[in-house]
């Protein structure tokens, strides 16, 4: 009895040594990629690892196998989570929405500048032909708006700072998108669909009432009552 007991502890403990080991090896190499892991990579290595396993479990490998199953379910869920967020309208649509609104704003404020300066240098040009107690504040006011003109290059440049951050978040949309690529082609489905069948609708909505011909007349409603007789 002891022997086949201890037969029996050692065939347990010899299965779950190896599995232990390829499943801290497969998890070191997806810890080895970072932030780059790809999800159907995690997938693949919990699958291949859930199918090494076979007969006598322990209850240590039981819990371990429960848990890595749920982990697979956590990432399909997370990744339709995801996909249900619309990322690709983000990259699509709001991002360069964004970003040609901030390049708008520099180009015009650009562009009053150049104005105002215009402006400026033509009042200097007067400042010459009156006396020198009114050149001397005219000066000064001309000076004072040439210094409130650097406004100009500094919301430039922040803005360019953010657009330069819209583009990182432009690319990791992109990498999420190819990470979670199926999930949202069915979802792009899924949306068309619903618009078309919402345009059918609003197309039957804007037939109005039937035309004369097609309408029922008075007298086919009095055929039908007289039917009942």
């Amino acid at each position: 009895m002891d022997g086949a007991h201890s037969g029996g502890t050692n065939r347990r403990g010899g299965q779950a040594d190896p599995l232990r080991a390829e499943l801290e090896r497969r998890l070191q190499l997806l810890a080895d990629h970072g932030q780059r892991a790809d999800p159907k990579d995690i997938t693949a290595a919990v699958e291949s690892i859930m199918a090494t396993v076979e007969g006598d479990l322990s209850a240590v490998n039981l819990k371990l196998y429960a848990e890595i199953e749920a982990l697979g379910r956590y990432i399909e869920s997370a990744k339709a989570e995801i996909a249900e967020v619309r990322p690709d309208e983000i990259r699509d649509q709001h991002l360069p929405t964004a970003t040609d609104e901030l390049e708008a704003i520099v180009g015009a404020t650009e562009q009053a500048t150049n104005q105002i300066l215009e402006a400026v240098e033509s009042i200097e040009e007067v400042a010459g032909e009156v006396d020198e107690a009114k050149s001397e504040k005219i000066t000064g006011a001309v000076t004072q708006v040439y210094e409130a003109c650097n406004f100009q290059d500094i919301t430039g440049q922040r803005i360019t700072k953010v657009v330069t951050a819209l583009q990182e978040i432009e690319r990791k949309v992109d990498a999420l998108l190819a990470a979670f690529g199926e999930e949202m082609a069915r979802n792009q489905i899924k949306r068309r669909q619903a618009e078309a069948a919402s345009k059918d609708d609003e197309k039957s909505l804007m037939n109005g009432p039937a035309s004369p011909n097609e309408a029922v007349s008075q007298e086919d409603i009095d055929a039908l009552l007289a039917s009942f007789d």
